[in-house]
């Protein structure tokens, strides 16, 4: 099992200095051409930790009868996601004795709660001999959730699997966020607000008067708006479009720094030439990134 690089207390939202430490390792290594096995392993120190772990922290420690609780405690998705980091805690001090709870992991990744199953698949993530985790992966690709499909992609990296790509690519391009009710369309956030995961977006009024708040998928800036308000909207109809924040673009560009393939590069290379709103160590990251995908076709050429 290889190792993890990650922190409970320094899982906040905007991934904090302990994450930017660990990117700045991977992007050393990404330049002195590290063979793939040593790679896969700097990514594990790198991705893992980033896996949409806005503002959470689950504090104490669990012993092994609490971990069996809280895993199977369905009404509590919090205390599910507890355990779950507890059993990363484990896996990361190389406690083998945490196998005996894959079974529960895997089972978690088809949770109702979204925030259980991307928890799941973060823990999946930091064992990358474990086919029942490879698998249960490659699921949560399919997710309807778009944060838990992108837990899963970035999970899958360390799995050098490259079916990861298509999401990660997503992870590059705007989002359309379509309306999941019917109603009138009370109000909406402007055109370049930047919101966090589970922020609210807009208000629909509903034929019995009832006000309800659409809360975004995930984290971004508004982009575009495809209604305004006082609309009628239908569900299912297209409410606006978010552009990617910095951490999932530069999340993306590093797992495709290892799985990406010539056909990601239009993507990559567009963040190469620069991108509205894009910090400049974006732009550089994909530079490197274009390379690199360039450099293992050539390889692979040759080969």
């Amino acid at each position: 099992m290889l190792p993890l690089e990650t922190d409970s207390q320094g899982m906040t939202e905007s991934n904090g200095h302990h994450a930017n430490r660990q990117r700045a390792a991977l992007h050393a290594q990404g330049r002195r051409r590290t063979p793939w096995p040593l790679a896969v392993v700097a990514a594990l120190f790198v991705i893992v930790p980033f896996l949409a772990w806005y503002g959470t922290w689950f504090g104490r420690s669990l012993n092994d009868t609490e971990i069996e609780n809280y895993l199977t405690d369905e009404a509590n998705p919090r205390h599910e996601q507890h355990a779950l980091s507890q059993i990363v805690e484990r896996m990361k001090r190389g406690d083998a004795s945490v196998r005996r709870w894959y079974p529960q992991v895997v089972a978690l990744a088809s949770s109702q709660h979204a925030d259980v199953r991307m928890t799941a698949a973060w823990v999946m993530g930091g064992d990358t001999k474990s086919e029942e985790f490879h698998t249960g992966l490659l699921r949560l690709l399919a997710d309807n959730e778009p944060i838990v499909r992108r837990n899963a992609a970035l999970a899958l990296v360390s799995f050098n699997d490259a079916r990861s790509r298509a999401e990660l690519t997503a992870m590059l391009r705007p989002y359309t966020f379509n309306a999941p009710i019917a109603g009138q369309l009370v109000s909406v956030l402007p055109v370049g607000t930047p919101v966090k995961r589970e922020a609210m977006l807009a208000r629909i009024k509903l034929a019995s008067d009832q006000l309800v708040e659409i809360r975004s998928p995930l984290p971004g800036r508004i982009e575009q708006l495809a209604a305004a308000p006082d609309a009628r909207i239908t569900q299912g109809q297209p409410l606006l479009t978010l552009a990617p924040d910095a951490d999932s673009a530069l999340d993306a560009l590093v797992g495709l720094r290892f799985v990406g393939a010539q056909e990601d590069l239009p993507e990559v290379e567009r963040y190469a030439s620069g991108v509205a709103g894009m910090p400049e160590e974006i732009k550089k990251e994909a530079a490197l990134t274009a390379e690199t995908i360039k450099r293992r076709a050539e390889q692979n050429r040759t080969n």
